[in-house]
């Protein structure tokens, strides 16, 4: 979008909060980048410069905002609505592999060569990977600086820069701040939102694009939490997360213009990590008014879409552990599926201690389940083998379900195993991968509601009608799914 100069300027004199990550303007005048809501004055239309990541503007020497904090905008809709070699990147990146494996484990994730992917990223973002991640170390100790009484020392190593002497000359580079500055500006104003020094332990919030409906997101959540690893708790969706370093806790609260998250980790380090995870749980950097605009052109979902626009996919921070929830599902009661599931997490999940709450564990890893003895599963036997299958090759890397998944290769590679049908690769397809287009055309509750609402309720007439509705089929089947009374679509009160 960043190349469409018009466009732009109109989205920065509108001060549209929508654009917010979609690209960011430098100006020459004073030397900062902002988001395109920022609240001061519009500069002259000549000395504005669009660029279409905070890196890029950092790279060309522009410093972040102090008003409108540009680095805190939410992410842009563009790596979660595509899966090409660039979206594919940016996810593993915002997942942290560059801090942890260096650009060239992530082009050997990508199965491609390091000047391939930095030419690409070059190209569409101005930055190459090692810029990019060092945004988002800058970022991420930002976020610790304001909202931890953490030592600056802490801070530097967790937010994963080599030595003090960098972690200061990028922040005072990147914010025109000493980090003692940081911290100070932010006591004095609203920015410090943890008042606790509890050691690994934080507050922050979770921004999105408006308009975000609850009900749906949280009510599945709450509706299929497996005991143990998930719960509803005093208005939060918590749950346990594995990390590259440690694991962590996640709480999770609704509010009318963010989403709060408190964080416990046992390594710092993961911060990153963990927020990338719960935004993509959660959905948050969707762009709804594309979303909704592209369905109320259907005559029959206009009314639903207008009844509670914005609504968003429900997804997971483990792609593994969704794609074997997906199998105990199969022809099943939601109440089965998470007693199937709970009874995996007792006999096989990693304990944690959880001194707020009733989190005892992290759902099993597929190498722990590859490990168990099939004839303890009260299972049928054919889904027996649907499951050890899964997650035989899971723990074996033969199959690989990631940020990084290329979508129709994973729908191939799932299709070839036994047990798994249309229901199930969509659903992991959806929820998993991550894929906005992903259709449930043989859902029980979609076809239900397609008749309901006079749309073609047989798989291929649906799918045939749901064309009109790309790429945002996964979104539709939300709509589609809240004409029930299923507890999944309301939030828990």
């Amino acid at each position: 979008m960043h190349t469409d100069t018009e466009r732009c300027l109109r989205a920065v004199q509108a001060k549209e909060a929508r654009f917010d990550g979609w690209f960011f303007t430098a100006v020459l005048t004073t030397g900062i980048y902002c988001r395109p809501s920022c609240p001061v004055v519009p500069p002259k239309p000549q000395n504005m410069r669009f660029y279409p990541s905070a890196a890029a503007c950092q790279q060309a020497g522009f410093r972040a905002c102090k008003r409108c904090r540009p680095d805190t905008s939410p992410g842009s809709p563009e790596w979660n609505q595509r899966a090409d070699l660039v979206a594919r990147a940016m996810r593993l990146i915002g997942d942290g592999i560059v801090d942890r494996e260096g650009v060239p484990g992530l082009a050997a994730r990508l199965g491609y060569s390091t000047r391939q992917i930095e030419r690409q990223l070059l190209a569409e973002l101005g930055a190459g990977p090692l810029a990019l991640a060092r945004a988002q170390r800058a970022q991420t100790a930002r976020l610790l600086v304001e909202t931890t009484a953490l030592p600056m020392a802490e801070i530097a190593f967790a937010a994963g820069f080599a030595s003090i002497r960098t972690f200061n000359d990028t922040v005072r580079e990147v914010y025109a701040l000493a980090p003692s500055e940081l911290r100070t500006r932010a006591l004095r104003g609203t920015q410090r939102t943890n008042g606790t020094g509890t050691p690994g332990a934080l507050t922050l919030r979770l921004p999105f694009r408006a308009p975000l409906n609850p009900d749906n997101l949280f009510g599945h959540l709450a509706a299929t939490a497996v005991p143990g690893v998930e719960e509803w708790r005093d208005g939060a969706y918590r749950r346990t997360l594995r990390l590259p370093y440690g694991h962590g806790i996640a709480a999770l609260t609704p509010a009318p213009d963010h989403i709060g998250c408190r964080l416990t980790l046992t390594d710092l380090r993961d911060l990153p990590v963990a927020i990338s995870r719960c935004r993509r749980m959660l959905d948050l950097d969707a762009d709804p008014v594309a979303i909704d605009d592209l369905l109320r052109t259907d005559p029959l979902l206009t009314p639903l879409v207008d009844k509670a626009p914005g609504r968003r996919v429900p997804r997971t921070v483990d792609e593994a552990e969704f794609a074997v929830r997906a199998v105990l599902g199969q022809q099943v009661s939601t109440a089965a599926a998470r007693t199937h599931a709970a009874r995996l997490v007792v006999a096989h999940g990693e304990p944690v201690d959880d001194p707020e709450g009733g989190l005892t564990h992290l759902f099993p890893s597929p190498e722990a389940l590859a490990a168990l003895d099939p004839e303890s599963l009260a299972l049928p036997r054919s889904r027996r083998t649907t499951l050890t299958t899964l997650v035989h090759q899971l723990a074996a890397e033969e199959l690989w379900l990631g940020a990084d998944s290329d979508w129709d290769e994973a729908r191939v590679r799932l299709a070839e195993l036994p047990g798994f049908g249309p229901w199930t690769v969509e659903a992991i397809a959806m929820r998993a991968l991550g894929d906005p287009d992903a259709f449930l055309a043989t859902d029980l509750g979609m076809r239900r509601a397609a008749q309901e609402l006079g749309l073609p309720s047989t798989p291929a007439a649906l799918t045939a009608r749901a064309a009109a509705w790309r790429p945002w089929r996964a979104y539709a089947v939300q709509y589609l799914w809240a004409t029930d009374d299923h507890p999944i679509n309301f939030m828990p009160m």
